[in-house]
């Protein structure tokens, strides 16, 4: 069986069944069906999937090809969308790329969707087929919930009766379809036979290194990138904290910096968004044993979860020296997304500088060209304001010139804008507007 599975994912004879149709699921599904394999997605939302049906991509902001990808693999027949299990009846390969958050209180895995599918999956699980994780997931879990869970569900058994990998995703809001292509993937097998069917898989569609590994090793590597690049931003946010502290400016440090051989000072920002790095490096530890105790990630992740609350420090600071006090002044928030170009809202870091303000008793008016929901006329909306906060670094934002903001106070959270706007012009990490 396993030779003729094999065989069968070289010839692109295999069914694929793609569970969730996120930003990871639904360009995976695309790539695949691109590639000639004929692909079903399966979603709970009814609406994408009726999006999907219709040719028109669900996702939003700038995903250069995806769109017309997806048009052109659902005119063929290659994708289809459905939000019934069912269909997955008759996959060679299911690929699970469902959400993996974390509780907020706790900072446990919240695997309520990974559950869901792989329950819903294993009642229409077949002899031999390849099941591959793609979602983040805390090291650990293929082997302790999901093998188990796909076992009681299908009644057959992970290495005997189908094949079981971990194929963590690394795509990028904005990058999706190049990274799927160009970025390097790891594949952790639950068997050797596991691990040679993913990677013929994978060959189909990445034009990058294939390393194939054992199932923790894949776990372990995704959550230490992610974590590894968290801890680099928090120290460079300590560094901005401590430039504008002292009165200087951290974007010339950090030039200098970077002038020195194997250094690599990360950019300072108004906080950490998505769905990645805010719960990944919580993934990392989730099921370490007691007798390890992580010092460096939770401190990291505290300084980045505390960048929001600056800028909000910042602009009360700022209306306090144009003699206006931040209870009842009007401000601007001026990107929603977590990412520039983008219209992903997960762990926006705007949302809780917003939150912060209206605590503080001002009114907050919201500005995004990507979400529909902040959507409209940028003069409109500054119209009136007292203050104007840039939290994303959008191309319709860097384009302006600040001094035609026409409001009296100018924060500036991506080093967007260089030059002074205004009396009270505030750039994160430049301490000299303290002067």
């Amino acid at each position: 069986m396993f030779e003729e599975r094999l065989a069968a994912i070289r010839d692109k004879r295999v069914k694929i069944a793609v569970i969730g149709l996120g930003y990871v699921g639904l360009p995976v599904a695309c790539v695949f069906a691109q590639a000639g394999f004929q692909v079903v997605g399966v979603e709970r939302a009814k609406e994408k999937v009726h999006q999907i049906r219709q040719g028109l991509c669900p996702i939003g902001g700038k995903e250069p090809g995806l769109a017309e990808m997806l048009t052109q693999v659902v005119q063929s027949g290659r994708l289809t969308a459905t939000t019934r299990y069912e269909e997955c009846r008759d996959a060679g390969v299911a690929i699970i790329a469902v959400e993996t958050p974390i509780d907020r209180e706790t900072r446990k895995p919240n695997y309520e969707a990974l559950r869901l599918a792989l329950v819903s999956l294993g009642g229409h699980l077949l002899r031999g087929t390849l099941v591959v994780v793609e979602s983040t997931i805390a090291p650990l879990t293929m082997d302790k919930m999901v093998k188990p869970i796909l076992e009681e569900a299908s009644g057959l058994r992970a290495g005997e009766d189908f094949h079981l990998a971990h194929c963590p995703e690394r795509v990028q809001p904005g990058r999706l379809l190049y990274n799927l292509e160009h970025m390097s993937r790891v594949i952790g097998g639950m068997t050797p036979e596991a691990g040679q069917l993913a990677l013929e898989l994978y060959r189909h569609i990445v034009r990058a290194d294939l390393d194939v590994t054992d199932c923790l090793t894949a776990e372990i590597v995704k959550t230490t990138e992610n974590a590894y690049r968290d801890v680099q931003i928090a120290f460079a946010n300590e560094i901005a904290l401590l430039c504008e502290s002292l009165g200087a400016d951290v974007w010339k440090v950090r030039e200098l910096v970077n002038k020195c051989p194997h250094r690599d000072m990360h950019l300072p920002g108004a906080g950490v968004g998505g769905h990645c790095l805010p719960k990944d490096p919580w993934l990392l530890i989730a099921n370490t044993p007691e007798d390890f105790q992580a010092h460096l990630i939770p401190v990291a992740r505290a300084v980045n979860d505390g960048m929001p609350l600056h800028m909000a420090d910042l602009v009360v600071k700022g209306l306090w020296r144009t003699g206006r006090d931040v209870r009842g002044s009007q401000i601007a928030v001026l990107g929603y997304a977590y990412l520039e170009n983008s219209d992903d809202t997960r762990n926006s870091p705007s949302e809780v500088l917003v939150r912060r303000l209206r605590e503080l008793g001002a009114k907050v008016v919201i500005h995004d060209p990507y979400v529909p929901l902040y959507q409209g006329d940028l003069r409109e909306c500054l119209r009136g304001c007292d203050a104007a906060v840039l939290m994303v670094a959008h191309d319709e934002y860097r384009r302006l010139n600040p001094t035609e903001l026409d409001v009296p106070v100018v924060v500036d959270g991506r080093q967007v804008w260089e030059d002074k706007a205004g009396p009270w012009f505030i750039s994160l990490g430049k301490g000299g507007w303290r002067v």
